[in-house]
């Protein structure tokens, strides 16, 4: 996903990876992925998959996450989400309401195994 800013999608330390935030932005437009949380929610975290594979991780490695709502009413989406997403283990997760730019309502952060150390 192109960056909106000047920093690293994912860093890796060790046998860690530490992402960005990763928004609700469609990577082929640039643009918010809708108006809905559950549209922006589910791009940030196909967003957030790509950056973890890049980096030699998965979602199901991730350990912890933060994730970013401007919302407190989407919490029940977001714990459908992480049902989904996450369907085994659920990482470690951080919630806090926040202001974000861009009209987007959802953003989301990990902290995640590297599948191979070794390999990248």
């Amino acid at each position: 996903m192109p960056r909106i800013g000047p920093y690293s999608q994912a860093i890796r330390v060790g046998n860690l990876v530490y992402t960005a935030g990763q928004p609700g932005i469609d990577p082929a437009t640039g643009t918010v992925a809708g108006e809905t949380f559950e549209a922006q929610a589910r791009q940030a975290f196909a967003n957030l998959t790509a950056v973890l594979e890049d980096a030699g991780s998965r979602l199901a490695r991730v350990i912890k996450v933060t994730c970013f709502v401007t919302d407190s009413a989407a919490f029940p989406m977001l714990n459908a989400l992480f049902s989904e997403y996450f369907p085994e283990a659920p990482p470690v997760r951080s919630t806090p309401v926040v202001q974000l730019p861009r009209g987007l309502l959802f953003s989301i952060d990990a902290i995640a195994v590297v599948d191979d150390p070794i390999a990248r």
